[in-house]
């Protein structure tokens, strides 16, 4: 199957920022005298959108108000404590240029919402930047129903079974192949073992060990 778009997770795939997002879950959620703790809420959050984030975690029927309340509190926090510490994983500008270069589309499906994307994209700094963005703040079921992902594909113009997804993330992983994508696991803050699916072509630390395999090259 010729591939023509590379779809990219952000958090934990693009930027090294899932540790981030545990310290200010943990600080939300004691301002808000929750009993969790980070993998738990991790485990159960990590790629659903902000409003079913908070759903999920207080266990309750939110208004979409106190929702938008709520995840705009965490995210601010978030983004303090990682603007000081703000890193990429490894390599990813380098080879999304690399594979915009050679004709690929690129486009990024998260579900982080409008604020998180500028401050990620504001930093990374993207050469090109990527042909569609779709968040989690425009009204699309978050993962592991495949709706964001399926919204970047229409976005860019590519059919789904010619596009690979790349995530760090079990629902991730599960969005891709609900979506009929096959997917690179970034093992940034999960095991290939727990990424794992009969779509999946490869697991990796990094970009850069995806260079050094020569992926843009076998993959095209």
């Amino acid at each position: 199957m010729k591939t023509e778009a590379l779809i990219f997770d952000m958090d934990g795939t693009m930027i090294d920022s899932m540790p981030w997002h545990a310290k200010s879950w943990m600080a939300f959620v004691k301002l808000h005298g929750l009993d969790l703790d980070a993998a738990e809420i991790l485990a159960r959050t990590t790629g659903r959108t902000g409003a079913e984030c908070m759903r999920e975690i207080f266990e309750r029927d939110l208004s979409d108000a106190e929702c938008e309340a709520f995840v705009h509190e965490k995210e601010a926090l978030y983004r303090t404590m990682f603007q000081d510490n703000f890193t990429e994983v490894a390599g990813f500008t380098a080879f999304a240029a690399e594979a915009a270069a050679r004709g690929l589309k690129v486009a990024v499906g998260t579900a982080g919402d409008r604020h998180n994307i500028e401050f990620a994209m504001s930093r990374l700094k993207m050469v090109p930047m990527p042909d569609a963005i779709v968040g989690g703040d425009e009204g699309f079921t978050g993962k592991p129903t495949p709706a964001i992902f399926l919204e970047a594909a229409k976005r860019i113009g590519v059919a789904p079974e010619r596009c690979i997804v790349f995530e760090d993330a079990p629902f991730g992983i599960e969005a891709a192949r609900r979506g009929g994508m096959r997917a690179v696991a970034v093992c940034s803050s999960h095991s290939a073992a727990e990424l794992a699916g009969p779509h999946v072509i490869a697991a990796v630390r990094d970009f850069h060990e995806l260079a050094q395999s020569n992926f843009l090259e076998t993959h095209r």
